[in-house]
């Protein structure tokens, strides 16, 4: 699971550019939202396609995206348990 979270964290830096931004400086538990990441609705959008071209996942509401994109460690929970072999 650490490897999975590490690989989200490196995928959403790259996706949403955030230039200068470790994975070690994202906490797992942060909200991606608000007052964790900062991240807004455009990001939502990003982050869909993230998990849609790397681990094969559509989302099919976005009640299921508001509960996917808590933290990256809830997104790392439903990619395991969701990802296309």
């Amino acid at each position: 699971m650490e490897e999975l979270i590490k690989n989200i964290k490196l995928q959403i830096i790259e996706a949403l550019n955030l230039e200068g931004m470790t994975p070690d400086q994202i906490d797992d538990n942060a909200p991606l939202f608000g007052d964790g990441l900062g991240l807004d609705s455009i990001d939502v959008l990003e982050l869909i396609v993230l998990i849609e071209k790397n681990y094969g996942i559509r989302l099919t509401s976005p009640a299921e995206g508001k509960k996917v994109f808590q933290s990256v460690a809830v997104m790392a929970d439903y990619v395991a348990k969701n990802r296309k072999k």
